[in-house]
């Protein structure tokens, strides 16, 4: 299935977090294990055992989290939808975490594209207008950057049943109240010598893309990450 992904990176409000989210040994808090602030140690043993509680812990702060704040904006009835819903809750409740993945499925648009596109595209900016009209009623747009990025794009010419398949480029969307507005990078060329093998070139990688939300919003070296440095885009 072709889906397009959703990176939500939110800036910290008092004090810094690592990015991913550890499992917690004692004296750390449910707080501090929900940041990610509590490294593992102890056996590998200890390590599994604790997998569970853990999990559980988290998942009970987080519910409390979300239940602390209202969404203050109409959403589409969609899966996209109501995962964003809980992003805002959560980001208005005060959940520590820097990033954030949600997932919107159906593209891999084969057969009887145009219908399907057109609905799944509406459901797209719908909940993305939703998701920004929530944030900034809580007051927290500012602090939010919202990338999208998917598996792989369409070729450009239709096949025999009214659909597209696998292509080599695909767009990304940037969101976000201090993000540059317009195209960022060269507009892909649709003339047939430019075109490799009938599809469009990218102009850009998305390699470059991640560094540039790496290094300008999260302020975080993307060369580690990224496994070299790439020259990063500048986005926000």
């Amino acid at each position: 299935m072709h889906v397009l992904f959703f990176a939500i990176q939110v800036l910290p409000q008092a004090f810094p977090f690592r990015q991913t989210l550890q499992h917690c040994v004692a004296p750390y808090t449910a707080e501090e294990c929900v940041a990610g602030m509590a490294p593992h140690t102890g056996s590998a043993l200890d390590f599994l055992e604790r997998t569970a509680m853990d999990a559980q812990m988290s998942s009970d702060k987080i519910l409390a989290i979300s239940n602390k704040v209202q969404n203050n904006a109409g959403y589409p009835q969609s899966q996209l939808a109501n995962s964003l819903k809980l992003v805002a809750r959560l980001i208005g409740g005060g959940l520590p975490t820097r990033v954030f993945y949600v997932s919107q499925g159906g593209y891999d648009t084969h057969t009887n594209q145009i219908n399907t596109q057109q609905r799944l595209l509406k459901e797209l900016g719908d909940s993305v207008k939703a998701f920004t009209d929530d944030l900034k009623a809580q007051g927290n747009l500012s602090r939010v950057l919202v990338m999208t990025f998917s598996e792989f794009g369409r070729r450009l010419s239709e096949n025999a049943n009214a659909g597209t398949d696998h292509g080599a480029a695909a767009p990304m969307f940037i969101v976000g109240n201090h993000v540059k507005a317009g195209l960022l990078g060269k507009y892909p060329s649709l003339a047939p010598h430019d075109l490799l093998n009938g599809d469009v070139q990218y102009t850009v990688d998305f390699r470059s893309v991640y560094a540039g939300v790496l290094e300008s919003w999260l302020k975080t070296p993307s060369a580690p990450i990224l496994g070299r440095q790439f020259p990063p885009l500048i986005c926000a």
